[in-house]
Protein backbone atom coordinates (compact mmCIF):
# COMPACT_ATOMS: atom_id res chain seq x y z
CA UNK A 1 0.00 0.00 0.00
CA UNK A 2 1.29 3.39 -0.77
CA UNK A 3 1.50 6.50 1.70
CA UNK A 4 -0.25 9.49 0.85
CA UNK A 5 2.87 11.55 0.19
CA UNK A 6 4.17 8.92 -2.39
CA UNK A 7 0.54 8.82 -3.88
CA UNK A 8 0.81 12.61 -4.20
CA UNK A 9 4.02 12.76 -5.55
CA UNK A 10 3.36 9.79 -8.06
CA UNK A 11 0.23 11.92 -9.10
CA UNK A 12 2.07 15.51 -9.05
CA UNK A 13 -0.28 16.52 -6.61
CA UNK A 14 2.95 17.09 -3.79
CA UNK A 15 3.67 20.67 -3.77
CA UNK A 16 7.27 21.89 -2.79
CA UNK A 17 8.16 25.82 -2.23
CA UNK A 18 9.51 27.99 -5.35
CA UNK A 19 13.05 29.20 -4.91
CA UNK A 20 13.95 32.16 -2.36
CA UNK A 21 14.33 34.02 -5.85
CA UNK A 22 10.30 33.92 -6.79
CA UNK A 23 9.30 35.25 -3.30
CA UNK A 24 9.93 38.96 -4.25
CA UNK A 25 6.89 39.90 -4.75
CA UNK A 26 5.78 41.84 -1.45
CA UNK A 27 6.97 44.97 -3.60
CA UNK A 28 5.96 44.25 -6.71
CA UNK A 29 3.21 46.16 -8.28
CA UNK A 30 -0.15 44.78 -9.19
CA UNK A 31 0.36 44.20 -12.89
CA UNK A 32 3.87 42.60 -12.51
CA UNK A 33 1.89 40.16 -9.64
CA UNK A 34 -0.34 39.35 -12.61
CA UNK A 35 2.31 38.50 -14.43
CA UNK A 36 4.21 36.73 -12.21
CA UNK A 37 0.93 34.77 -11.21
CA UNK A 38 0.92 33.88 -14.85
CA UNK A 39 3.85 32.00 -15.03
CA UNK A 40 3.35 30.22 -11.69
CA UNK A 41 -0.34 29.07 -13.15
CA UNK A 42 1.55 28.00 -16.77
CA UNK A 43 4.49 25.98 -14.52
CA UNK A 44 1.62 24.53 -11.88
CA UNK A 45 -0.56 23.66 -14.98
CA UNK A 46 2.05 21.42 -16.92
CA UNK A 47 0.70 22.44 -19.93
CA UNK A 48 -2.76 21.02 -19.24
CA UNK A 49 -4.79 24.08 -20.48
CA UNK A 50 -8.15 22.72 -18.72
CA UNK A 51 -6.44 23.25 -15.20
CA UNK A 52 -5.15 26.47 -16.02
CA UNK A 53 -7.87 27.47 -16.45
CA UNK A 54 -9.45 25.82 -13.89
CA UNK A 55 -6.70 27.71 -11.26
CA UNK A 56 -7.12 31.12 -12.74
CA UNK A 57 -11.23 31.17 -12.22
CA UNK A 58 -10.22 29.82 -8.60
CA UNK A 59 -7.90 32.89 -8.61
CA UNK A 60 -10.64 35.30 -9.97
CA UNK A 61 -13.07 34.13 -7.31
CA UNK A 62 -11.09 34.53 -4.51
CA UNK A 63 -9.69 37.64 -5.52
CA UNK A 64 -6.41 37.40 -3.27
CA UNK A 65 -3.16 38.58 -3.59
CA UNK A 66 0.20 38.06 -2.84
CA UNK A 67 1.12 38.73 0.36
CA UNK A 68 -2.98 38.56 1.55
CA UNK A 69 -4.10 37.24 4.81
CA UNK A 70 -7.99 37.87 5.01
CA UNK A 71 -9.23 37.10 8.73
CA UNK A 72 -12.70 34.80 8.73
CA UNK A 73 -15.07 34.52 11.40
CA UNK A 74 -13.54 31.29 12.74
CA UNK A 75 -10.57 32.71 13.40
CA UNK A 76 -8.83 31.49 10.20
CA UNK A 77 -7.36 33.40 7.71
CA UNK A 78 -7.59 33.05 3.89
CA UNK A 79 -3.85 33.44 2.62
CA UNK A 80 -2.40 34.53 -1.16
CA UNK A 81 -3.76 35.12 -4.49
CA UNK A 82 -5.89 31.99 -4.37
CA UNK A 83 -7.00 32.39 -0.68
CA UNK A 84 -5.51 29.00 0.54
CA UNK A 85 -7.36 28.79 4.43
CA UNK A 86 -4.58 28.90 6.82
CA UNK A 87 -6.33 25.51 8.36
CA UNK A 88 -4.25 23.59 5.31
CA UNK A 89 -0.85 24.72 6.18
CA UNK A 90 -0.57 21.75 9.32
CA UNK A 91 -1.53 19.27 6.71
CA UNK A 92 0.98 20.41 4.10
CA UNK A 93 3.46 20.96 6.39
CA UNK A 94 3.04 17.60 7.77
CA UNK A 95 3.18 16.19 4.23
CA UNK A 96 6.52 18.14 3.07
CA UNK A 97 8.04 17.50 6.66
CA UNK A 98 7.89 21.21 6.99
CA UNK A 99 7.17 23.94 10.30
CA UNK A 100 3.14 25.45 9.54
CA UNK A 101 4.74 28.79 10.27
CA UNK A 102 7.06 28.44 6.79
CA UNK A 103 3.97 26.86 5.02
CA UNK A 104 1.74 29.47 5.95
CA UNK A 105 4.65 32.18 4.89
CA UNK A 106 4.74 30.86 1.94
CA UNK A 107 1.17 30.62 1.33
CA UNK A 108 0.97 34.49 1.80
CA UNK A 109 3.80 35.53 0.04
CA UNK A 110 5.01 32.71 -2.51
CA UNK A 111 2.49 33.15 -5.38
CA UNK A 112 4.26 29.79 -7.00
CA UNK A 113 3.31 27.95 -3.98
CA UNK A 114 0.23 29.22 -3.27
CA UNK A 115 -0.45 28.18 -6.95
CA UNK A 116 1.22 25.44 -6.08
CA UNK A 117 -1.11 24.25 -3.05
CA UNK A 118 -3.89 25.42 -4.70
CA UNK A 119 -3.74 22.84 -7.62
CA UNK A 120 -2.91 20.31 -4.94
CA UNK A 121 -6.12 20.93 -2.83
CA UNK A 122 -8.41 20.75 -6.12
CA UNK A 123 -6.73 17.76 -7.69
CA UNK A 124 -6.83 15.91 -4.65
CA UNK A 125 -10.53 16.74 -4.26
CA UNK A 126 -10.94 15.67 -7.83
CA UNK A 127 -9.66 12.14 -7.41
CA UNK A 128 -11.67 11.63 -4.80
CA UNK A 129 -14.98 12.84 -6.09
CA UNK A 130 -13.86 12.27 -9.22
CA UNK A 131 -16.24 15.12 -11.02
CA UNK A 132 -14.75 18.24 -11.87
CA UNK A 133 -17.59 20.31 -10.64
CA UNK A 134 -17.87 18.78 -7.03
CA UNK A 135 -14.06 19.38 -6.79
CA UNK A 136 -14.56 22.74 -7.41
CA UNK A 137 -16.79 23.15 -4.66
CA UNK A 138 -14.94 21.06 -2.10
CA UNK A 139 -12.00 22.75 -2.88
CA UNK A 140 -13.46 25.97 -1.31
CA UNK A 141 -15.78 24.56 1.72
CA UNK A 142 -17.24 20.97 3.28
CA UNK A 143 -20.57 22.49 3.11
CA UNK A 144 -22.79 21.20 0.33
CA UNK A 145 -24.68 24.36 0.37
CA UNK A 146 -21.70 26.66 -0.08
CA UNK A 147 -20.00 23.99 -2.80
CA UNK A 148 -22.89 24.94 -4.84
CA UNK A 149 -22.87 28.52 -4.29
CA UNK A 150 -19.06 28.61 -4.90
CA UNK A 151 -19.12 26.56 -8.07
CA UNK A 152 -21.99 28.47 -9.28
CA UNK A 153 -18.92 32.21 -8.89
CA UNK A 154 -16.44 30.08 -10.68
CA UNK A 155 -18.73 28.89 -13.40
CA UNK A 156 -19.38 33.03 -13.77
CA UNK A 157 -15.56 33.50 -13.83
CA UNK A 158 -14.62 30.75 -16.44
CA UNK A 159 -17.09 32.34 -18.27
CA UNK A 160 -16.15 36.16 -17.89
CA UNK A 161 -12.21 35.23 -18.37
CA UNK A 162 -12.56 32.76 -21.08
CA UNK A 163 -15.89 32.99 -22.88
CA UNK A 164 -19.00 30.69 -22.96
CA UNK A 165 -17.22 28.92 -25.21
CA UNK A 166 -15.25 27.38 -22.76
CA UNK A 167 -17.96 24.91 -21.77
CA UNK A 168 -17.71 23.87 -25.26
CA UNK A 169 -16.95 19.95 -25.16
CA UNK A 170 -13.10 19.86 -26.65
CA UNK A 171 -12.33 23.28 -25.96
CA UNK A 172 -10.81 23.57 -22.53
CA UNK A 173 -7.93 20.98 -23.87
Amino acid sequence: MRTLPSLLAATGLLIAPSSPASVRSMTIQPAAQEKQLERCIERSAHGRIWLARTLWALRDQEGGWVGAAVRNRDGTYDLGPLQINSWWTGRIAALLDRKPIEIRWWLQHDACFNVDAARWIFLSALVVTRDYWTAIGVYHSPVAWRQRRYTQGVVNQLSARFGRSVFRKGQAR
